[in-house]
């Protein structure tokens, strides 16, 4: 099999499980939590690397923003031989209650992006895998956190998500919305994969506090959300290890 053109690896290079954050700069975040780290390669937005966590095996690997990118990546892993993926990301909130720094693991992803549609009808449900998600819980309840647990959005565009859309996606009951997990989810079912997400909340838009509204200072994310993606990352490493 050939190198994938993308993510620069070939069958045999990657584990069964993979991680795959958004920020290529989390890779190495999640690797600080892990032994035998080994860089795979670094080639636009995809950073990748194998680990090893809890004594398992497993590949860390960066989409990038949104869900074009993020469908290169799993479709390029799919071919070189990955069986289980998990997005740790952030997302932000679409209720009152769901507090900046709180998590989220995903049930299921309205459509709001275009990605999906190259694929399939929009009738057809872009959900997790019961078995992931499962595991995510798990991981929550074995370390004592708290997650919100339910369906999300995923979104093409994040500066023209307007009051009328926030308005509409809380009356749905929807918990968050973030850019990539739809297309996880889709191409993963339709190519026999598990996936799952797991978010840290960066931001809350019912409350006119999202991402980009504030000051900007050194780090994209809230104080709050970036101490608590630690925690994130250890919640979604404790799951993957039990799907190794």
């Amino acid at each position: 099999m050939a190198i994938q053109p993308h993510l620069r690896v070939d069958e045999g290079d990657v584990h069964d499980v993979a991680l795959l954050p958004g920020d290529p700069g989390r890779v190495e975040r999640i690797a600080d939590h892990c032994d035998a780290v080994e860089e795979l390669a670094h080639n636009r937005e995809y950073r990748l690397l194998n680990a090893e966590y809890a004594g398992e095996p497993l590949t860390i690997c960066s989409t990038g923003v949104g869900s074009p990118s993020a469908a290169i990546a799993l479709e390029e892993l799919a071919a070189v031989g990955v069986g289980t993926v998990i997005r740790p990301g952030t997302t932000g909130a679409l209720q009152a209650g769901v507090e900046i720094g709180d998590m989220v693991v995903a049930t299921g992803a309205a459509k709001e992006e275009g990605t999906t549609k190259r694929y399939e009808r929009v009738e057809y449900p872009a959900v997790p895998d019961f078995e992931v998600v499962r595991a995510l819980t798990d991981a929550a309840e074995a370390a004592d956190e708290d997650v919100h647990v339910g369906p999300i959005v995923t979104d093409d565009a994040f500066y023209a998500e307007t009051d009328d859309y926030v308005e509409d996606w809380e009356a749905a009951g929807l918990l968050a919305v973030e850019m990539e997990a739809a297309a996880l989810f889709a191409l993963a079912r339709r190519k026999g994969l598990r996936a799952g997400a797991v978010c840290t909340v960066d931001g809350n838009l019912v409350r006119g506090t999202q991402k980009g509204t504030g000051d900007v200072t050194e780090d994209e994310l809230p104080p709050k959300a970036r101490n608590n993606v630690e925690r994130m990352i250890d919640l979604a490493l404790d799951a993957a290890a039990t799907l190794a």
